[in-house]
């Protein structure tokens, strides 16, 4: 028999309790918010008169009830875009909503936002863009000490802080200088006043950039990446490797995809008949929850400072196609088997519906052999079927180098082959509806073993398999 050496189990990278969290996040917003949303600009100048943000229909409950009823676990807002305006009264700038008509200047987004995630059982995150295109200090070696200040505030007053999201962007200020960013203070200010914050950049430290902004990962993806030599903000692995990270990488940093549900990241009135379908936003699930990765869609509210009625809408039917395509395992009622040595054993581990649970196979010594197992699930009856989702126990590190999943008929005749890659903590695959009896699930292992929480089978809507 093969056996995990100590050796190999030390230099394996395994996610922290607070990774192993965020990984059953999976779904939650994004929300870009400020002057932008009144200018109908991308990026602001940083010039904006600060009046010109008046949302007055603001209401951050309505923010959440709509990500509670969409089955999003959280969501981040846009404290400070790259214009500089803070949503929050900072007393550190005077580019903020303190100098705003909203509220007599008394609003405070944040303080808000946070208060309605508390109530409604959600995770509150913050963006904050370290370029600030308004600031006097920017270029200069005082604005780190301001940019650290900044994040005083937020984990002292809106804390806590699950995720901080730090945008990589670094252009001129208002001197016309670029600012040479204090990373290693950034990441010491955060590690002393909120250790269980998450941080992530393009190259993390805990969570990584997925290399585009289609909200797509890669049909293999680690989760773990190698990064030495970079620093977040200032540099990166090229955007291939963030969307694969690196199958030895050094440290547990997991991909998180970022896509808005509109072709722009602030509210355009324009753009009100050009929100994603319920269809679309689905098929950006499989590709990023279902690829092993976190989906981070961004929903802008408009400029009475509410969610629009068709992104809402768009929401809405998409929860419903998730709870609908996943609402029956087939698995649940036949029986898991793993091979052994004197054949195979009862696995009920690997379809019995709990992901703290897991089984594998033992790998044996024969100098070819790509694949070990197989595991089977095996149905009393044929049953028909088009989705199949695979979980790996990655506690102990991403082990999977990649499977192959057969299905065969009642008489054991192979109907269907299916190679991949990685698994990680999903990986949801999708197939022209078949008649299976048996399914069959044979992994090759990057080292040790490859532990199995669960194979599930469904039947979802042809329409949502992408031919």
């Amino acid at each position: 028999m093969f056996c995990i050496t100590e050796a190999q189990q030390e230099k394996t990278p395994v996610p922290t309790k607070q990774q192993l969290a965020w990984h059953d996040m999976e779904f939650y917003l994004f929300t870009h918010f400020g002057p932008n949303t009144f200018t109908d600009k991308e990026w602001g100048h940083g010039d904006e008169p600060e009046d010109i943000f008046n949302p007055t229909g603001f209401d951050a409950e309505q923010w959440c009830r709509i990500a509670k009823q969409a089955g999003a676990k959280g969501i981040i807002i846009t404290a400070k875009h790259h214009d500089g305006f803070c949503l929050w009264p900072s007393k550190y700038s005077s580019h903020t909503v303190r100098e705003s008509k909203w509220k007599d200047g008394k609003g405070d987004v944040l303080k808000d936002l946070s208060a309605a995630c508390k109530k409604y059982d959600l995770k509150f995150g913050v963006y904050i863009s370290p370029w600030d295109r308004n600031h006097p200090d920017y270029g200069t070696e005082k604005y780190n000490d301001v940019f650290v200040n900044m994040m005083k505030e937020l984990f002292t007053n809106y804390g806590p802080i699950w995720e901080l999201w730090w945008d990589g962007a670094n252009g001129e200020g208002p001197n016309g200088k670029k600012q040479v960013y204090d990373w290693t203070g950034f990441r010491e200010t955060v590690k002393k006043l909120s250790p269980n914050t998450l941080v992530f950049s393009d190259v993390g430290p805990h969570i990584r950039w997925v290399g585009n902004e289609n909200g797509i990962a890669s049909e293999t993806n680690w989760n773990t990446l190698d990064t030495a030599g970079f620093t977040a903000g200032a540099g990166a692995p090229s955007t291939a490797i963030l969307n694969t990270g690196n199958m030895n990488g050094e440290a547990w940093i997991p991909a998180e995809c970022d896509v808005s549900i509109r072709p722009g990241w602030f509210y355009h009135k324009e753009e009100d008949d050009k929100v994603k379908t319920p269809e679309q936003l689905f098929n950006l699930y499989l590709k990023s929850v279902g690829r092993g990765a976190n989906l981070l869609l961004n929903v802008p509210p408009d400029r009475r400072g509410l969610i629009h009625e068709n992104d809402s809408v768009a929401l809405m039917a998409f929860k419903k196609l998730r709870d609908e395509s996943f609402k029956k395992n087939l698995v649940r009622e036949s029986k898991g088997y793993s091979l052994v040595d004197i054949g195979f054993r009862p696995a009920p581990k690997i379809n019995d519906g709990k992901i703290s649970t897991s089984d594998f196979n033992m790998p044996q010594i024969s100098g070819t052999t790509i694949f070990t197992g197989p595991m089977e699930i095996r149905f009393k009856n044929p049953i028909l079927l088009n989705c199949i989702i695979l979980r790996e126990d990655f506690s102990n590190g991403q082990h999977c180098k990649s499977f192959k999943l057969l299905m065969m008929d009642e008489k054991n005749n192979e109907i269907k082959e299916i190679v991949g890659t990685t698994i990680g903590r999903k990986r949801i695959i999708t197939f022209p509806t078949a008649s299976v009896s048996v399914i069959k699930l044979l992994t090759s292992e990057k080292s040790g073993t490859v532990p199995i929480s669960e194979i599930e089978a469904y039947l979802i809507d042809e329409k949502l398999i992408e031919k």
